[in-house]
């Protein structure tokens, strides 16, 4: 709430943004960068994505101003660096790692952070990215196909009617669009 303070002044939207963010509120304080950003943030609300942006605005700030790093790319609570050497990277793991649980109380989840060669593809925001091509990554493809089976179901047996059902598999189609398939690794 500090850093939204900074700001905004208005005490009536403050309290708005206050009501928004303890709508979900958890006791238990979660560090967990890739699961929420904020404690209290509601996960899925639309203001959640603001919320994350402004929480690690302070993260790019380290980034880009102390770190001077050309090649970062954030979206919400996912980010990436890309350098050429190894032990640059791993230096960086560390510091960003000490700021983000320093300064605002987050942890890097182990199985995210991590350093490897981008000529294997970089799993982002749902593709793998190669330097030439984008790639739908294969868990996805497969879970698209089991939610199908089952909104098939639900929707033959009266639980979900036709809108929901077009509407999941337009959602899906149009994340998959920028994407390419190897259906045979499904």
């Amino acid at each position: 709430m500090s850093l939204i303070r900074k700001k905004i002044a208005d005490n009536g939207i403050m309290w708005l943004i206050e009501e928004i963010m303890n709508s979900s509120f958890d006791q238990k304080f979660n560090k967990n960068l890739f699961e929420a950003c904020v404690t209290g943030i509601p996960i899925g609300n639309l203001t959640s994505q603001l919320f994350a942006n402004v929480y690690l605005n302070e993260l790019d700030a380290l980034v880009k101003r102390k770190l001077r790093l050309k090649h970062y790319v954030r979206y919400v609570d996912d980010f990436l660096i890309l350098d050429t050497s190894k032990t640059r990277l791993l230096k960086l793991l560390k510091e960003i790692g000490g700021f983000l649980s320093d300064s605002l109380s987050l942890s890097l989840p182990p199985e995210k952070a991590v350093v490897f060669l981008a000529e294997k593809g970089i799993d982002f925001l749902g593709y793998r990215v190669f330097a030439n091509r984008r790639l739908v990554l294969a868990s996805d493809i497969r879970r698209f196909f089991e939610r199908v089976v089952l909104y098939r179901k639900q929707f033959s047996a009266g639980q979900m009617n036709f809108e929901k059902f077009i509407h999941s598999l337009e959602s899906w189609l149009a994340y998959a669009k920028f994407g390419e398939y190897e259906l045979l690794h499904c």
